[in-house]
């Protein structure tokens, strides 16, 4: 049970919801951001101390019945939820480090996608493996250090090409910090996580006020631009698919048969990765 989190998760959560949120009126003399403590409290079903006391992480642990009413009174979504269970100590988390070996199948179907590109991305955010097509649409990540292929670094900390002319670099920042937000949560004994992100809030005020949002779910993305130095603006749908097991993403950008943007992709095919100024 991480009594900190849960404390400012919880916080985070009331304060975003107004009183008609859960049926209940403004008043006129209402000075705190949001619910009220007692208003949660009442709506969860537990009291008023109790709640009080796992605001200030000074309570036990919560059962999974005051869990579920919290998720309740707060109106969670699925993921939220979730996290709140992570944050709790309810739920199971992943002992030891977060997994950077791909399995050997997923790189062989990385090498035969046609006209995909392909890449899979730890669960902070390091570029694993690519093929050869998402090396010429963004970078050789394989020709680089582990610490150079780090997306959230790129996001946060880096200046220029880094993010190769992207079209949703605010929304990718979002998401970046959501998911290693859960990340944390699943290991919470992994130093090299935790040292992403206290590097992060350390180099990167946009990071650190993030951060301080406490989301954990964010709309998925379907499409995004590049604007790549070669052949210019390229829109993709973006797939990310779920490797349970080793609680990694397999991101795959396609272009729909017979477009300008299939074309393109198809000419980086040919042409393959390059050293490209892309410097904006």
């Amino acid at each position: 049970m991480d009594k900190q989190q849960l404390a400012e998760f919880l916080r985070s959560r009331r304060e975003r919801l107004r009183p008609e949120d859960v049926g209940l009126p403004s008043g006129p003399r209402r000075r705190t951001p949001g619910l009220r403590r007692e208003e949660v409290a009442v709506l969860a079903h537990i009291s008023t101390e109790y709640y009080v006391r796992l605001e200030q992480g000074r309570a036990p642990r919560p059962s999974g019945e005051v869990l579920a009413g919290l998720a309740s009174a707060l109106l969670l979504t699925d993921a939220e939820s979730d996290h709140l269970h992570v944050l709790a100590g309810t739920a199971p988390t992943r002992s030891g480090l977060h997994r950077r070996d791909v399995r050997p199948s997923i790189l062989t179907l990385l090498d035969r996608l046609p006209q995909t590109a392909g890449m899979v991305i730890s669960a902070m955010f390091e570029v694993l493996a690519c093929n050869d097509l998402a090396a010429a649409l963004l970078e050789d990540f394989r020709e680089l250090a582990p610490r150079d292929r780090n997306l959230a670094r790129r996001a946060f900390l880096g200046t220029g090409q880094v993010m190769y002319g992207v079209s949703d670099v605010a929304e990718f920042r979002h998401h970046v910090v959501m998911r290693l937000r859960s990340a944390v949560a699943r290991y919470p004994s992994d130093p090299a996580i935790s040292g992403l992100v206290e590097e992060l809030l350390d180099g990167s005020p946009e990071f650190a006020r993030l951060w301080g949002r406490h989301d954990v779910q964010g709309a998925t993305v379907l499409r995004k631009s590049f604007e790549h130095p070669l052949v210019g603006k390229v829109t993709v749908d973006c797939d990310a698919l779920t490797l349970v097991e080793s609680d990694q993403h397999l991101v795959l950008y396609t272009a729909p048969a017979g477009s300008r943007d299939a074309e393109a992709l198809a000419l980086l095919n040919v042409v393959g990765a390059q050293t490209f100024d892309t410097a904006p």
